[in-house]
């Protein structure tokens, strides 16, 4: 038979997603399994959000959409970003897509060239190398480890952007690691980034909303205006609004880019679909009772995590401050053993299998972020499995000879 293009070669089914389907074929088994695995809000979104789709049912017009977002989400996205201090933006700035990934994949398209090179921080959320790949882009890494708290440092940016690499990619809140840079952090980074005029700057930022402590969300056009001319900020309804199904994404950022990606758009999917388009307006535009209340939520999730986590002998948990991660070096584990099975551990693979199979918890092996020596906990499960899931990873470390 005729081959394959080389490029699905390069493509690679998501990690996250394979951790989840085995977590729910052991559920099918009868075992009794706790995810903390895939980064599902687990929320459902307030009820005017599901009046509005189907008032929007009721009246389809059946049409073709903008290849952009309809006029009224597009507003009610500018609206909501103008909430956060990023004002400035019209129309002609914004296009939506098919969830934050379509978005960032559209991006990838509209920006980089066969061999050009994106640069971004390690630990990383899993589709921006998978992306990377597919599109034949070299990578970059920057190294956050755990010693300073997954973070990117200004020396470390600054030799980055010195080797001219076509695009830096940010992610802030961060997933996996749930870490939040504070203003001043945000200044720096913007200082060294203002010297290198000819890189494009992606901001992930879909967390913004999921930020604790009081520590705000920060943009680095906050810092310097000046950078709205190279900077693109992505969105997504899916964390905030507990809607990962509705499939809404939004960037806003130069006008150039918006169109790339509205031209995109025209070529695969045309639009987003009258109904999800007013429930997004909906959402953005409503009362926002519900996302704030999840906020404040998982904000005492993350503290029953970190009290575990900080307990355990040995383990290294930097204190996230956003979306809703927790991300432990586990690396003290390998080269143990798991007494009840007999199972060694060698590395963070080793241990989130033993861990699903002994324990049922299924967490997410750090290695598929680019941080082998960590696991990622999501800790969106309905709150009366947490304590107990909590707890079964904490009996899982004290049987470890």
């Amino acid at each position: 038979m005729p081959q394959l293009a080389r490029r699905i070669g390069r493509a690679k089914p998501s990690a996250i997603m394979q951790i989840a389907e085995k977590a729910k074929r052991l559920k099918a088994e009868g075992r009794d399994i706790i995810s903390f695995s895939i980064g599902v809000p687990n929320f459902l979104p307030g009820e005017h959000v599901y009046e509005a789709a189907r008032n929007a049912l009721s009246h389809d017009s059946g049409q073709y959409g903008s290849n952009r977002g309809a006029d009224a989400m597009i507003d009610a996205f500018l609206e909501h970003i103008g909430k956060l201090g990023l004002t400035g933006y019209g129309r002609v700035n914004c296009a939506s897509g098919v969830g934050a990934k379509h978005i960032l994949y559209n991006l990838g398209e509209a920006l980089l060239d066969e061999g050009d090179t994106i640069a971004f921080p390690t630990p990383y959320w899993t589709s921006y190398l998978d992306i990377a790949e597919i599109l034949d882009c070299k990578v970059e890494l920057l190294p956050c480890p755990p010693e300073q708290d997954y973070k990117l440092t200004p020396a470390q940016l600054d030799a980055a952007l010195a080797k001219k690499p076509r695009v830096f990619l940010f992610n802030n809140p961060s997933n996996p690691t749930g870490m939040v840079y504070t203003r001043e952090e945000i200044d720096a980074l913007a200082e060294v980034i203002a010297k290198y005029p000819d890189t494009w700057i992606i901001t992930d930022d879909i967390y913004n909303k999921m930020v604790f402590d009081g520590v705000g969300y920060h943009n680095f056009v906050h810092s310097k205006p000046e950078l709205k001319d190279r900077v693109i900020f992505v969105d997504s309804l899916s964390k905030t609004y507990g809607m990962p199904g509705w499939r809404v994404g939004f960037m806003a950022g130069p006008e150039a880019v918006a169109q790339a990606v509205v031209t995109l758009n025209s070529n695969h999917i045309t639009n987003i679909p009258e109904i999800t388009s007013a429930a997004a307006v909906a959402a953005l535009t409503g009362p926002q009772d519900v996302p704030e209340g999840k906020c404040a939520e998982f904000q005492a999730k993350r503290d029953q995590v970190m009290e575990v986590m900080t307990s355990i002998p040995g383990v290294v948990c930097p204190r996230p401050q956003g979306a809703f991660y927790v991300f432990p070096d586990i690396s003290c584990t390998f080269g143990r053993t798991h007494g009840p099975t007999g199972k060694a551990i060698a590395n963070d693979v080793d241990f989130c299998s033993v861990l699903l199979e002994a324990k049922g918890v299924a967490c997410v092996p750090g290695s598929a972020f680019g941080e082998p020596r960590a696991m990622r906990i999501s800790y969106t499960c309905p709150t009366p499995q947490l304590a107990p899931g909590m707890a079964r990873i904490r009996e899982f470390f004290d049987e470890l000879a």
